[in-house]
């Protein structure tokens, strides 16, 4: 495994699925975490979990739909760990629905939520990582932003808002050592695929090449990866795990 000693993680939307795998995966690597999302009880639970196990959290409540709660959250962070090394970029939220029938309230929360959260977040990280000349952001973005996808028109644009963006930072901050990368996950064993029907599964599971869905757990070996310094090399770069589904 990678080490991460003597580093400090933010991960948002850390209370389940990818998130909490990948907290859990920085933990293992030896980094200091800071978990945010918006339900406490959760967080509370995770970060006792990593502590039992000889690790070091945080546990931060952060609704990431509201900018205010953001910056205060980086705050906290700063004040208990005294830096910040690694931001992970993967609270979202789906709202799906045809395009020609999706409110407006439906596409706006989750542009704010999937892609301008992001970027608040990453300006905040950036206050600390330009001082330090370190950093690593990893944001997660999905297979559909790269193949598209029938009835999420909102969550397919922020989630290639998140490649644009990925791409942009990591051009303007490159200079001083920061790398900016996106994980794509595929279709991913998780609170978001659980409610799928067993027919939408099994369609799902003709077009993956490996012919399963993923695991948590392989999205957040990626970003640990994304995260050490074997990986100082790459930048503005989409590392795709998605069984094959799409081969870009």
């Amino acid at each position: 495994m990678f080490s991460l000693k003597d580093k400090v993680a933010l991960v948002t939307g850390a209370s389940q699925g990818i998130g909490r795998a990948t907290a859990l995966a920085l933990a293992q690597a030896s980094a200091r975490v800071a978990l945010a999302a918006r339900n406490q009880a959760k967080l509370d639970e995770l970060a006792a979990e990593i502590t039992a196990a000889g690790g070091e959290a945080l546990a931060v409540p952060m609704d990431v739909a509201q900018p205010a709660q953001i910056k205060s959250g980086f705050e906290a962070v700063r004040a208990r760990f005294g830096g910040l090394h690694i931001l992970v970029n993967n609270a979202a939220v789906t709202r799906d629905g045809l395009s020609m029938r999706m409110k407006p309230e439906e596409w706006d929360s989750v542009i704010q939520v999937n892609l301008t959260a992001a970027h608040i977040a990453i300006q905040q990280a950036l206050a600390v990582m330009l001082r330090q000349k370190w950093g690593r952001i990893i944001n997660i973005s999905s297979v559909v932003a790269e193949t598209g996808n029938a009835g999420q028109a909102n969550y397919v644009a922020a989630k290639a808002g998140l490649i644009g963006l990925t791409k942009a930072i990591a051009l303007e901050v490159a200079s001083r050592n920061i790398t900016v990368n996106a994980v794509a996950p595929g279709f991913i064993v998780s609170p978001m695929t659980d409610p799928l029907s067993q027919q939408v599964k099994d369609a799902l599971l003709a077009r993956i090449p490996l012919g399963r869905l993923g695991r948590d757990q392989e999205v957040a070996a990626a970003v640990v990866f994304l995260a050490s310094d074997e990986a100082a090399y790459i930048t503005g770069h989409v590392l795709d795990v998605n069984g094959g589904m799409y081969m870009g």
